[in-house]
C-alpha cells in the first residue's frame, strides 16, 4: 500500500467504510488480471485490542484459473475473501490495501454498487450449506430470488433457470426437486444446490469457502470433480479455501499457504507439492496420508497452537512452532521472496536453500522432523539451551 492510499476505516468520524472516495474511479485496464489483491490488511477492533486477521497479502487470479488458499483455522483465509465481497465492512473494521476486480478497486466501491457485483460477477459458496440455505423456503424459491435480483426476467424464466442449474450440478429429477426444502437434501446435495445458486448468474469468479467440509471422501471427490467440470464448461475462475492440501492437489493451478494472517508460501501446485520450501507447508503435508509411504508411517501433526492475532510481534509468526528454528532464523519478519532457482515460487523464510533441500529430502522419505533437523545439522532446543 502506498502513502497516497487511504485505509478504509469507520470509527469516530473516520471515512465511512461503505462510501466511495471523492473523484472518478479509474477505468479498468484491458490487460488487468481478473482479480488482483495488493497488500490487503484487515483488522477488527475488540476489547482486548486490534485483531489483525489479515496482515498484508497479495495474489492474482487469472480468468479461468483456480487458486487454492490453504491454512489452519484462524489463518485469515475466509476473512480475506469475505472482505473482497464487502462482507466485513463495519464501524469496527479497519481495511487497507487494494482489491482490483477487472481493474476496479472493490474496497473503494459503494455498498450499493458492490451489491451489483456480489452474486452476479463474483459469487461465493459458504462452508455450511445447511445454515446458508433458508429452512423455511423451497430450494427453487431461493435460486429464483438470486436470479431475479440481478436480471430483469419473469418468475417463470427464473424458475426455468433454477431447474436448468440444478440439472447442471447433478441433482436428479430437477423439475421436481426444485420445490423441495433444504432439509430434504443430503449434505452433498445441499452443497450442489449452493453451487447451482452461485453459478446461476454466470459469475466470472467463484469463491468456494471449505466446500467439502463435513462431507465424506466420496462426496468430496464428487463436489471437486463437479467444480472442475463446471469451470471447464463455463470458464469461471475459482478461489478455493481449505485447510487440507489434499483437497486442492488436483484442482488448483496455484496455491497460497497462509499462516497467522500472512502468506508464507506461494507457488504452482506442482512446485509446491514436489519442492515445498516453508516449514509450515512441510507440516501440513506431513499431516495428510500418502499412498507412496508404508502403512505404518504415522501422520505427524504440527506441534503447538497458532499465535494470537492481537499484538503480533514483527517477527516470524511460526518461529515458536518450527522444529528447525534454532540456528536458522534471523530476527524480524521475513519478506515473501522468490526462492533460489525457482521462479514464481515465493517463500517467507530465512532458512538457507541447501538446508531446506536436506530437510525436505528426509521428510519426503517418511522421516520425522527430529531426524530431518539432525540430518541438516540443526541443534534441538535442549542443545541450544
Amino acid at each position: 500500500m502506498t502513502d497516497s492510499q487511504d485505509p478504509i476505516t469507520a470509527p469516530d468520524g473516520a471515512p465511512d467504510a461503505t462510501a466511495a472516495p471523492a473523484g472518478a474511479e479509474a477505468a479498468p485496464r484491458a490487460d488487468a488480471p481478473l482479480l488482483e489483491v495488493r497488500d490487503l490488511r484487515v483488522g477488527f477492533d475488540s476489547e482486548d485490542g486490534l485483531v489483525q486477521a489479515v496482515g498484508g497479502i497479495s495474489y492474482t487470479v487469472e480468468a479461468g484459473k483456480t487458486l487454492g488458499i490453504v491454512g489452519e483455522s484462524g489463518s485469515g483465509k475466509s476473512v480475506s475473501t469475505m472482505t473482497l465481497m464487502g462482507l466485513t465492512r463495519s464501524s469496527s473494521t479497519k481495511i487497507e490495501g487494494e482489491v482490483l476486480f477487472e481493474g476496479r478497486d472493490l474496497l473503494k466501491t459503494t455498498t450499493e454498487d458492490l451489491r451489483k457485483v456480489r452474486g452476479n460477477e463474483i459469487a461465493m459458496i459458504f462452508q455450511d450449506p445447511l445454515s446458508s440455505l433458508h429452512p423455511f423456503y423451497r430450494i427453487g424459491a431461493q435460486i429464483i430470488e438470486a436470479v431475479r435480483a440481478h436480471n430483469d426476467v419473469t418468475k417463470k424464466q427464473a424458475r426455468a433457470r433454477a431447474v436448468e442449474m440444478l440439472g447442471l450440478v447433478g441433482i436428479p429429477d430437477p423439475g421436481r426437486r426444485v420445490d423441495s426444502y433444504p432439509h430434504e437434501f443430503s449434505g452433498g446435495m445441499r452443497q450442489r444446490v449452493m453451487i447451482a445458486m452461485a453459478l446461476a448468474n454466470d459469475p466470472k469468479l467463484l469463491i468456494a469457502d471449505e466446500p467439502t467440509t463435513a462431507l465424506d471422501v466420496t462426496v468430496q471427490k464428487q463436489i471437486l470433480e463437479l467444480m472442475d467440470r463446471l469451470q471447464r464448461e463455463l470458464g469461471t475462475a475459482i478461489v478455493i479455501i481449505t485447510h487440507d492440501l489434499g483437497v486442492v492437489a488436483e484442482t488448483a493451478d496455484d496455491i497460497a499457504v497462509m499462516y497467522a494472517g500472512r502468506i508464507v508460501e506461494r507457488a504452482s501446485v506442482h512446485d509446491l507439492f514436489s519442492h515445498p520450501r516453508h516449514p509450515y507447508t512441510w507440516g501440513l503435508l506431513r499431516s495428510i496420508p500418502r499412498l507412496d509411504l508404508p502403512r505404518d508411517v504415522e501422520l505427524v501433526p504440527v506441534d503447538g497452537r497458532p499465535p494470537s492475532l492481537i499484538g503480533l510481534p514483527d517477527d516470524c509468526s511460526f518461529r515458536a512452532r518450527c522444529p528447525y528454528a534454532a540456528g536458522c532464523c534471523r530476527p524480524g519478519m521475513p519478506d515473501l521472496l522468490e526462492a533460489d532457482g525457482a521462479p514464481g515460487h515465493d517463500v517467507r523464510c530465512t532458512m538457507p536453500p541447501e538446508r531446506r533441500a536436506t530437510i525436505w529430502g528426509v521428510l519426503a522419505d517418511g522421516g520425522t522432523p527430529e531426524a530431518a533437523a539432525e540430518k541438516a545439522g540443526i541443534p534441538q532446543p535442549e542443545e541450544v539451551a
